[in-house]
């Protein structure tokens, strides 16, 4: 299904609608449609039907300008809107979610993110196009001729990341050296892997036509890794030497505001970073006693700091290979999947696929979930990091695979896809302060599904919990409180069971996507609190499959939305649905 702005019907809406409902829907289309257009290599996570797959987007500074112009459009046409007439129709959520969308958006344009974005997370361009050119559709001469266009249109994209950096520094907005540095082991390793593992040769690798195969490699060797080789060139000889010191965003112009902004963007709610770091430090010290009573019933040893050395440094918790690594993750999920009906009322059916990184990512561990096509051509998929097995701990892999796949991001995707009922708005845009709060408050539903496969997974699902709240401290440490990177680490390696080569790695994504990693315990402290309060009111009507149908029946909505919703679930006195009509 192709999306063009302004006729997309969305999930049984109503062609009848006029006056500002139907204008409202109207723009929160044109909107979405308009984001895949403008850069449509983001549609690699969202799996957006209409993104133009023979292209990348226009990043340069006047495009930017024109874009953002169009934001402004859509931003003065939904405040001229009147949220009252708009109340209890099918364009209230679409309006009330563009609307705070486009509000953040305009609001985090003050971080100027274009000027200094070397970044060795899933924001940097090298990550995005691995992930864009391994979903790129092959098999058929349409599918191929646009393959190879939008691979010859990387190095006009590589060019426009470093005319952009340029103009950072000419302006005075730098990333930190260490990232700049972390980035040019990624683009060595990129540069240094046989042509035929690159992520820019994956199309071929899945398309068994030899002319398609040698055209690719033709452009690989004569066009991108020349680009390639430009781009590390002009960060090693020209930008490393200028970046800055500091790891605080609020060391560039504006930087104490665009902090503001991103918590703002990323969790959609207003906290200061003082409110911030208290939340982080309070729940540590409620996880702390979690992971003592594990400890002494379990390990005979009751002190965090030495129970997580332990699951951190002993080799009898840690992976042999790449293939062990990958069973254990794939049969979490499977064991996942197969409870999932007595937790929800709609399942979908997409299934996903748990896969390595590319080699060239292999090593920044974690792992990414990208959503799978909507018209079943694509599977979800959760990649993770395998470098170097023996040294990485089994103590929170479970967990993650249950946040990544099911109950956790795949489930939560799937739903909106398969339902249809979602506007294409909440459904392909991404509010991590829902989507990420859901996927966390999923790790401790896995705990309540008997999910882990013993107390040691336990213990993990409690470590990675303490990397969120972990995150809350260092976050708003690092770009607001005046903490230094080296600051940031040390209280992550006291207070989780990460590896500390993991750890340096987590803070260096905290310093180049400043905020994001707050929307994690927010969003799912706010989805905890709401199912108490559903609980509470409902008492024996109370139905927790019901509830999660409701928590993920309108896509990733913002999490003030999601509480108004829930809160008026609640007040109509928890209405019941039938599960199987819901399929």
């Amino acid at each position: 299904m192709v999306v063009v702005a302004g006729s997309l019907a969305c999930g049984g809406r109503s062609t009848e609608l006029e006056g500002p409902a139907r204008r409202a829907l109207d723009i929160a289309e044109a909107y979405v449609d308009g984001f895949y257009r403008q850069f449509p290599e983001e549609a690699y996570e969202s799996a957006y039907p209409g993104a133009p797959r023979d292209r990348l987007g226009d990043r340069s500074l006047s495009g930017l300008a024109d874009w953002e112009a169009r934001e402004d459009g859509w931003l003065e046409e939904l405040r001229a809107l009147d949220p009252d007439r708009l109340a209890g129709t099918e364009a209230e959520i679409p309006y009330a979610y563009a609307l705070e969308r486009l509000a953040s958006s305009v609001e985090r344009r003050v971080c100027r993110t274009e000027l200094w974005n070397v970044s060795p997370t899933w924001t940097g361009w090298q990550s995005v196009l691995a992930a864009v050119f391994a979903q790129q559709p092959v098999g058929t001469p349409a599918h191929r001729t646009a393959a190879l266009s939008r691979a010859r249109d990387v190095p006009r994209y590589i060019r426009t990341e470093i005319d952009n950096l340029r103009e950072g520094l000419a302006l005075g907005y730098t990333t930190p050296r260490t990232n700049v540095q972390s980035v040019l082991e990624q683009l060595e390793a990129l540069l240094g892997a046989p042509l035929d593992s690159s992520p820019f040769f994956d199309p071929a690798v899945r398309d068994e036509d030899p002319a398609f195969q040698n055209a690719l490699r033709e452009v690989i060797e004569a066009e991108i890794a020349p680009a390639v080789s430009a781009y590390r060139d002009f960060l090693a000889a020209e930008y490393q030497p200028q970046a800055r010191e500091a790891a605080a965003v609020s060391e560039d112009p504006g930087g104490l505001a665009c902090y503001q902004a991103s918590v703002r963007f990323w969790t959609s709610l207003t906290i200061s970073p003082k409110e911030i770091h208290d939340i982080g430090e309070a729940r540590n010290r409620e996880i702390q006693i979690e992971v003592a009573e594990i400890g002494e019933r379990s390990f005979g040893q009751g002190f965090p700091r030495v129970i997580f050395d332990l699951a951190r440094n002993d080799s009898t918790y840690r992976f042999h290979s790449e293939e062990e690594i990958l069973a254990y993750n794939r049969a979490a999920a499977q064991r996942a999947r197969d409870l999932v009906p007595l937790w929800f009322g709609f399942v979908p059916e997409a299934e996903v696929v748990i896969r390595p990184f590319p080699e060239f990512q292999k090593a920044s561990g974690g792992g990414f979930y990208s959503a799978a096509a909507e018209d079943g051509s694509r599977p979800g998929t959760f990649e993770l990091g395998t470098f170097d097995p023996t040294s990485i701990s089994k103590v929170g892999a479970e967990a993650t695979a249950f946040h990544e796949t099911y109950p956790g991001h795949h489930m939560q995707m799937s739903v909106a896809q398969e339902r249809g009922r979602a506007h294409p708005v909440v459904r392909y845009f991404y509010d991590a302060g829902f989507g990420e709060g859901w996927a966390l408050y999923t790790e401790r539903l896995a705990d309540e599904m008997k999910l882990y496969s013993s107390e040691f997974d336990r213990l993990g699902m409690l470590s990675n919990e303490a990397l969120r709240a972990a995150r809350l401290v260092v976050d708003a440490g690092i770009h607001a409180l005046g903490w230094s990177r080296q600051q940031a680490i040390d209280y992550m390696v006291q207070y989780t069971a990460e590896s500390e080569a993991t750890i340096v790695s987590e803070v260096d994504r905290y310093i180049a996507v400043p905020g994001q990693a707050t929307s994690y315990l927010l969003g799912s402290l706010e989805i905890q609190r709401l199912r108490r309060l559903a609980e509470e009111r409902l008492g024996d009507r109370f139905d927790i499959r019901v509830f999660h149908d409701r928590v993920l029946e309108n896509g990733a909505i913002h999490l003030g939305l999601l509480r108004k919703r829930i809160e008026h679930w609640i007040e109509a006195g928890g209405p019941e649905s039938d599960p199987a009509r819901m399929q």
